[in-house]
């Protein structure tokens, strides 16, 4: 297992993602997971499987202290009120008394940033969540949201994978000690067939899947969440820690990426540029 070391808060940085998974199979596959191995567990609001992952987590036998569980905070919940109600409502739903990780999920221009970030500090202050971030934030509500916090931010959540090149991302939250989980790592399943992937894989005895999640574990400051619906998947996933990607290998998978390599929309299209 790798772990990413923030502020003294220890976090597996391979973990099991939940997106379209629902409260049954959620239910399911996180006991599932911790059986293969996995400490580290994601989901949502907008997931509306937070209750089976929470029966998923009760089935596995884990105590709390054993693993690291991180839900995200719909931009429709924002507003100061509306947030903290949202996330008392996650936690009857997780039947827990805080997560470890509670991230913004989107950006949400309508709502002042100052006003979400400051109801995100105080259910921090109140013991709901060890640690606090965002997801889906670009370089300038990075250094915003940053400014804003009263606690350090944590995390930011983004899509990364071969094809994305997210190293602005990476440099802006690496100067603010932060740490970038990848969602969407396998590029829904492009990597599978993939040239490059391939070759280097049957160097290593290793899938094209596989290669991506270890080039995305050997890069500082990364964690990553791919998500499966198959405890074999799941379980083939986990199988990444022992082997080592060359420098050679790692820069021939930074060479993927292109301009047209981003695969998550979303819903709608924030301008950003809401008055602090």
């Amino acid at each position: 297992m790798i772990f990413r070391n923030w502020q003294g808060t220890k976090i597996p940085a391979l973990g099991f993602g939940t997106y379209e998974l629902d409260n049954a199979s959620a239910e399911h596959m996180v006991a599932e997971a911790a059986k293969i191995g996995y400490r580290h567990f994601d989901t949502a609001q907008m997931y509306h499987n937070e209750e089976g992952v929470g029966r998923g987590l009760k089935a596995s036998g884990l105590s709390r202290d054993d693993y690291f569980l991180t839900t995200k905070i719909w931009p429709d919940n924002f507003q100061s009120g509306d947030l903290q109600t949202s996330v008392v409502e996650s936690l009857r739903k997780l039947d827990l008394d805080h997560v470890d990780l509670l991230l913004l999920h989107w950006p949400n221009d309508d709502i002042p940033l100052r006003e979400t970030i400051a109801a995100l500090n105080e259910v921090k202050n109140l013991g709901m969540t060890h640690l606090i971030g965002i997801s889906n934030f670009p370089t300038a509500l990075i250094e915003r949201a940053v400014g804003h916090s009263d606690f350090p931010l944590a995390v930011n959540q983004v899509e990364y994978h071969p094809y994305l090149d997210q190293s602005k991302v990476l440099e802006c939250l690496r100067s603010h000690d932060m740490l970038l989980t990848a969602y969407c790592p396998l590029a829904r399943a492009k990597v599978m067939n993939d040239e490059t992937l391939v070759a280097i894989g049957k160097a290593y005895g290793k899938s094209p899947a596989q290669v991506t999640l270890r080039w995305l574990l050997q890069q500082d400051g990364v964690m990553a969440i791919p998500k499966s619906g198959s405890p074999k998947n799941a379980k083939a996933n986990f199988d990444i820690f022992d082997f080592e990607l060359s420098d050679t290998d790692m820069a021939d998978i930074n060479e993927l990426a292109r301009p047209d390599g981003r695969l998550i929309d979303p819903d709608f299209a924030p301008e950003w540029d809401q008055a602090a």
